[in-house]
């Protein structure tokens, strides 16, 4: 591919611009410096670009850029990906994770997989179409904090824009396409019983006993769902429970006063977050009705729901052609829902791969690149031309 030099200044640019998303306050960062240098490129091939700082977060915002068509057209195709990454483990990393470093026909770097990568892909593929009679419009999507609290995306809904037709999210599925995926919740409980000194149980109110049975109650919840849902289209069939981390408690010789347990749920599509969660906190207290202590059942963040889109539609079926690819479904979460949401048929398709994500010395294959590029155009030329 004679352009590949500009390519790769343009992911080794992006991959320089820290925009690591995180729920610890110390590691949390702004993405507006990537979102503007995405905007400064579009705009100089002809896309109109709006940046919309998320609301109470100027350092946070999502891009919408527009190659618009030449007629009144109502589709349209997003190619859509978020800006910001994970944090990175210092001293992990044989080289900095903000240079992008090419070894072994491996482009290494932070969000080079998740996923940066897929934005100068995108823009290479937009380039051959610059000057082409256009139907429908292009629309180069970027988002802030998909990472974390999906912020971004779920302002995009919000706004109810951009509004199109078709979507694809560029996460990293190995050139395969995905059409369905599991959503995630993540939940804490909190128990709050009476401390006193253990020699006399009648002196307090264990709260880790009291969890004991919210314990209990959760692994139940968990299998009669299991037993009530499954999906064979998916590698683990089940909608998945994990009892995360716990802590309660400071002393062998005094009562518990306080316990906390943290857990997340992976549900199938057509179960409904909110419903699930309404049934947990059901069953939460009906747990510990008759112990002397008090159950507060809380979102660590507001969750993603499950996604699913019609294998057959035209979307997938074509995606299907350019691949080679039967689609297929993942376990990890993406913004494809809120994209649906707004009423586009969405796929999730990029260059990079999941098991890259999230590790030190992430990194996108070269290899990868070039048939990107190449299905990228296919899609453009099938839903904007």
């Amino acid at each position: 591919m004679a352009t590949v030099p500009n390519l790769m200044r343009q992911l080794q640019q992006l991959v320089a611009l820290p925009s690591v998303s995180a729920t610890d306050p110390k590691l949390d960062m702004g993405n507006l410096a990537v979102v503007e240098l995405l905007a400064a490129w579009l705009e100089t091939l002809g896309f109109k670009a709006e940046i919309l700082p998320l609301p109470g977060q100027p350092h946070k915002a999502n891009l919408i850029a527009t190659l618009s068509a030449g007629g009144p057209g109502d589709g349209g195709l997003v190619l859509a990906g978020h800006t910001d990454t994970v944090p990175y483990d210092e001293g992990r990393w044989q080289s900095d994770p903000f240079q992008l470093r090419e070894r072994d026909g491996r482009l290494y770097g932070l969000g080079t997989a998740d996923m940066k990568g897929f934005f100068p892909l995108a823009i290479e593929a937009a380039k051959t179409f610059l000057d082409k009679p256009r139907r429908q419009p292009l629309i180069i999507l970027a988002t802030a904090d998909e990472e974390t609290s999906m912020a971004g995306a779920r302002a995009l809904v919000k706004a109810g824009r951009p509004r199109a037709r078709y979507a694809v999210v560029g996460e990293p599925t190995g050139l395969k396409p995905v059409h369905m995926h599991k959503g995630i919740t993540m939940q804490a409980v909190q128990i709050t019983g009476r401390s006193g000194h253990s020699s006399n149980p009648a002196l307090g109110a264990s709260a880790l006993e009291a969890m004991h049975k919210a314990i209990g109650a959760l692994l139940a919840l968990r299998a009669e769902w299991q037993d009530s849902y499954q999906n064979p289209g998916f590698a683990v069939p089940v909608p998945t429970m994990n009892l995360g981390c716990i802590h309660g408690g400071d002393n062998p010789n005094r009562i518990c006063g306080s316990a906390e347990l943290q857990f997340d749920l992976r549900p199938l599509p057509g179960m409904a977050l909110a419903d699930l969660c309404g049934e947990l906190e059901r069953r939460l207290q009906d747990s510990v009705s008759e112990e002397q202590v008090q159950l507060e059942c809380r979102a660590l963040f507001d969750g993603t729901e499950a996604f699913e889109q019609d294998r057959h539609s035209e979307l997938v079926q074509t995606a299907e052609k350019l691949t080679g690819h039967r689609a297929e479904s993942v376990a990890f979460a993406t913004e494809a829902p809120y994209f649906k949401r707004m009423g586009m048929d969405t796929i999730v398709l990029g260059p990079g791969d999941i098991d890259q994500a999230h590790q030190p010395d992430e990194y996108l294959g070269q290899e990868r690149i070039e048939p990107m590029v190449d299905i990228l155009r296919g899609l453009i030329a099938k839903f904007c031309l």
